[in-house]
C-alpha cells in the first residue's frame, strides 16, 4: 500500500478525496492537514461533513497535521486541495522534500516542467516527471486541469481523429465549483451569474497544454483556439457546457466517434467502464440525471448536430477535481514513478 496524505482535508474537494481515498485498494490514507487550529485533533471532530454520501468513519480518529513537510515525512504522496494563493509554496516543499504531489490547485498547472494531466487524453505527459527529477527535485509534482476544462477536454478526447482549428463553449456552472462558502445563497437563488473569476482563461489555456504534444521535455501548445463564456447556475453538482467546433465531417462520423472511444490507460482502481457516453434522448445530458455515471468519473455527451455542436456534462467535484487527481495518482503509481 502507498502511504498518502489529504493537504486541506475539511473543505469541500478535500472532503472528497477523503471519500474517494478511506477504502482504495491501492493506497492508505495516512495524514490529513488543515488549519493550524485543528492540528492533533481527530478529523471526525474538526470536518463538518458536506457531501451526499455517509462520513467514512474509518478516518474518523486520524489527526489533524500541519502542512508542514517534517509532519508528512512519511507518507510518499500527497493529495492537494489547497487555495491557490497557498497551494504554490507548499506544494513546492514537499517535492523539495522528496514527496509526489497530485494537485487539484491551479499554482502549478502551466508550469513548464509540470504535468497537466487527464489519464484518457494525455498520459504520455507524465514523462515530465523525469524531467523535474533531472532538474533536480526529489518528489515532483503532477496536476489535474480546472473542472469545466476537464469536462471540455475528455469530451474532446474521441474528436482527435478529426481536424479543428476553433472551438466555442459556453459553460453553465454548478455552485460547489465554488467550494462550501463560495457563492452567497441570495447571490445565486433565482439567478444566473455570467462571470466565475479567471475561469474562461483556465478553459482557454490549459486545454492546449493538455491536448499539446510533447516533444522532450516541452509540451507543445495545441493547435486551436478557444473561446469560452463561463457561467454559475443554481445547480449543486455537474457543470454542464454547449459546444461548437468547426469539424466538417458528417454528424454520424462524430456520433461514432463518441461511441467508439477506448481510452489509452485500463487497469486503474479510479476509471470508469466508459469515460465518455454518448445519449441519445434530445433533452440529455442534465446535471440531477447523469453526473453520477461512472461513479462520477463519467462524461457525458448529447444533442450532436451539425455544425458541430454538442452539449457535454461532468460531476465537477469528482470528475473534475479529487477524483481527476486520484486518477493521475493511480496512473502515476502503475508507471511506476513512485
Amino acid at each position: 500500500m502507498i502511504r498518502v496524505g489529504v493537504l486541506g482535508a475539511t473543505g469541500a474537494v478535500g472532503q472528497r478525496f477523503v471519500q474517494l481515498l478511506a477504502q482504495h485498494p491501492w493506497f492508505e490514507l495516512a495524514a490529513l492537514t488543515a488549519s493550524d487550529r485543528s492540528a492533533g485533533k481527530r478529523y471526525g471532530e474538526v470536518v463538518n461533513w458536506r457531501l451526499d454520501v455517509p462520513f467514512p468513519k474509518e478516518v474518523a480518529d486520524i489527526p489533524i497535521r500541519t502542512t508542514e513537510t517534517k509532519s508528512l515525512s512519511d507518507v510518499d504522496l500527497v493529495f492537494s486541495a489547497l487555495p491557490a494563493d497557498v497551494a504554490g509554496p507548499v506544494e513546492n516543499a514537499c517535492a523539495d522534500a522528496g514527496i509526489a504531489v497530485c494537485s487539484n490547485a491551479s499554482s502549478h498547472r502551466m508550469d513548464p516542467l509540470v504535468p497537466l494531466v487527464i489519464p484518457e487524453v494525455n498520459p504520455d505527459h507524465l514523462a515530465l516527471i523525469d524531467a523535474q527529477r533531472d532538474a533536480g527535485r526529489d518528489g515532483f509534482i503532477v496536476t489535474n486541469p480546472n473542472c469545466s476544462t476537464i469536462v471540455m477536454c475528455l469530451s474532446l478526447a474521441p474528436l482527435r481523429k478529426f481536424t479543428w482549428t476553433d472551438i466555442r463553449v459556453a459553460t453553465m456552472q454548478a455552485i460547489s465549483g465554488a467550494g462550501f462558502q463560495g457563492v452567497p445563497a441570495m447571490g445565486i437563488y433565482d439567478n444566473v451569474i455570467p462571470y466565475i473569476g479567471s475561469e474562461e482563461e483556465k478553459m482557454e489555456t490549459e486545454s492546449l497544454k493538455i491536448m499539446g504534444s510533447l516533444d522532450g521535455k516541452t509540451v507543445r501548445p495545441a493547435p486551436f483556439r478557444v473561446s469560452a463564456s463561463c457561467h454559475r447556475v443554481p445547480v449543486l453538482d455537474g457543470h454542464t457546457m454547449a459546444i461548437w467546433i468547426d469539424i466538417r465531417e458528417p454528424v454520424e462520423e462524430v456520433r461514432k466517434a463518441f461511441t467508439d472511444f477506448s481510452p489509452p490507460v485500463s487497469g486503474l482502481p479510479t476509471l470508469p467502464e466508459k469515460s465518455v457516453v454518448l445519449l441519445d434522448d434530445q433533452d440529455r445530458p442534465q446535471p440531477r440525471l447523469d453526473r453520477n455515471r461512472g461513479n462520477g468519473m463519467t462524461v457525458s455527451v448529447g444533442r450532436v448536430r451539425k455544425g458541430i455542436r454538442y452539449v457535454t456534462m461532468g460531476h465537477n467535484t469528482i470528475r473534475g477535481a479529487a477524483g481527476a487527481s486520484v486518477l493521475n495518482a493511480e496512473l502515476i503509481h502503475k508507471k511506476k514513478y513512485l
